[in-house]
């Protein structure tokens, strides 16, 4: 047997029981309930049911993104070197809680003003959430790399909390298309359906952040400390982020996060605009149609972990997002040469029902990866600069993950522009023509997106064994 084998074999590692990882998985929750109804429901709502031009939501979406840019970085450097009685990452926890909720819920109440005054409230509100959510996602999800080592449970706990993240997301959304939009009440245009959305989405967002942080309290004394208190310097920090944002396998990460956001804040974004005009579902059956992901989270929750153990990180996220890029641009061309169900039929929604389900058990599985992925670039980071840089390391992936995926929100806005896509319109009024246009745009843009990212990964290097001999070699250190 190989030196370095043996020896990482010997390595003791952290492992975490199952209830810690439902609690950790449970603060997803609340990044599923704000994602889904920024990726999928803010623009038709502020465009299509407000009335606020689709350029202009994307603008404040943009701008939005901007203070994303710097308070992103800024809470991952603070949360690695946060000094207090209950850890680095839990008082952001605690503190980001009720006013990311209480915004959320405005952000879908707005009052009745002109497109100045109703771009402005947008854009405030916009802001107000992502950063609240930011001070509470990234110091929470940090928490993975400090409460357990071990290379395969490290995927297990990402894979909680994206199926957490899914079930809240999709809960919202059910609750959205089924209850507060009922076609009978006017479907998506039925406004104060939206605001009871709101206020339902935040009183979750609420329980989800704190439930999370109170059930991982107890690990806080078994947390790595921040290094010892030193006078701030702007030069200091900004060589010291350099430095740790350096890492060869961290960037192959952070550009295929780019990629892959870009692809799916833009599928996200033309998802309901798909199944209202495109496929011409009712909201009912949206509702309906969603209920089989949470079948799809399930399965996704045990066939990450099997996929890591089997195939490793690396060539289990290439396989996997291939896949995906290919699996989702099939019902669009099918349909286009005309070998798909029609329209309003039984066979349609329910052969939708599976391609769909199909795809997210494969968008959970390789963003579960993705994400264990960082969490193992943070030993080997350290034996390289003295740094525990957890919170760095996944500031940096969700600002890349936020703003391109609101950048993919935002060409799907222009998107929508350029093929002169009605506001305001009801399923069944638009011409084949712009529906056919929007697809022939939408295919090749993801498929782009999928392959780049795939090429990007392939230079990631940090394998089963690079980990465990980095865990050995910190163990000697310390």
């Amino acid at each position: 047997m190989p030196l370095k084998k043996r020896m990482s074999e010997e390595t003791p590692v952290r492992r975490v029981d199952l209830s810690t990882k439902i609690f950790y998985g449970i603060g997803a929750v609340a990044n599923g309930a704000k994602s889904n109804g920024f990726n999928y429901l803010l623009l038709f709502y502020y465009s299509q049911v407000i009335g606020l031009r689709a350029d202009l939501v994307s603008l404040g979406i943009l701008i939005a993104l901007i203070f994303d840019a710097v308070s992103d970085p800024l809470v991952g450097y603070l949360s690695d070197n946060f000094h207090s009685p209950w850890g680095r990452r839990h008082p952001f926890m605690y503190a980001a809680g009720l006013p990311a909720s209480v915004a959320f819920y405005f952000l879908w109440s707005p009052p009745d003003l002109d497109q100045q005054g109703l771009f402005l409230y947008f854009v405030c509100m916009a802001i107000l959430i992502r950063t609240m959510i930011t001070f509470y996602e990234i110091p929470a999800t940090a928490l993975v790399a400090e409460l357990t080592d071990d290379y395969d449970q490290r995927t297990e706990m990402m894979s909680f909390r994206y199926f957490f993240a899914w079930w809240g997301g999709l809960t919202m959304a059910i609750l959205a298309y089924r209850v507060f939009l009922p076609e009978e009440l006017g479907g998506t245009e039925y406004v104060e359906g939206w605001r009871n959305y709101g206020l339902t989405a935040s009183i979750t967002i609420f329980f989800s952040v704190y439930i999370s942080a109170w059930g991982t309290h107890k690990h806080i004394p078994n947390l790595r400390q921040p290094p010892e208190k030193h006078a701030f310097s702007f030069k200091g920090t900004f060589i010291e982020l350099k430095e740790t944002l350096a890492n060869k396998s961290f960037l192959s990460l952070f550009i295929a996060a780019l990629l892959m956001a870009v692809a799916f804040g833009l599928s996200a974004a033309l998802s309901i605009y798909f199944q209202r005009h495109f496929w011409e579902f009712t909201t009912s059956e949206i509702g309906k149609m969603n209920q089989a992901y949470y079948l799809s989270a399930l399965i996704a929750l045990s066939l990450g972990p099997y996929i890591s153990r089997k195939l490793g990180k690396k060539k289990g996220g290439m396989i996997i997002m291939s896949a995906t890029g290919i699996w989702l641009s099939v019902p669009y061309l099918l349909r286009m040469a005309g070998w798909f169900p029609e329209n309003r039929t039984e066979t349609l929604f329910w052969t939708l029902t599976v391609i769909n389900a199909i795809e997210v058990v494969l968008f959970v599985i390789w963003s579960s990866l993705i994400a264990a992925m960082i969490a193992d670039i943070v030993e080997e980071s350290e034996l390289k600069t003295g740094r525990r840089s957890e919170g760095t390391f996944f500031a940096a992936n969700s600002f890349a993950s936020k703003a391109v995926n609101g950048f993919g929100v935002i060409v799907a806005g222009q998107i929508l522009t350029a093929v002169n896509f009605p506001t305001q319109a009801k399923p069944g009024e638009i011409p084949i023509s712009i529906l056919y246009d929007l697809a022939l745009i939408y295919i090749p843009t993801i498929v782009f997106f999928y392959i780049a990212a795939v090429f990007a990964l392939s230079f990631y290097q940090i394998n089963r064994e690079d980990h465990s001999e980095n865990l050995r070699q910190l163990s000697e250190t310390r």
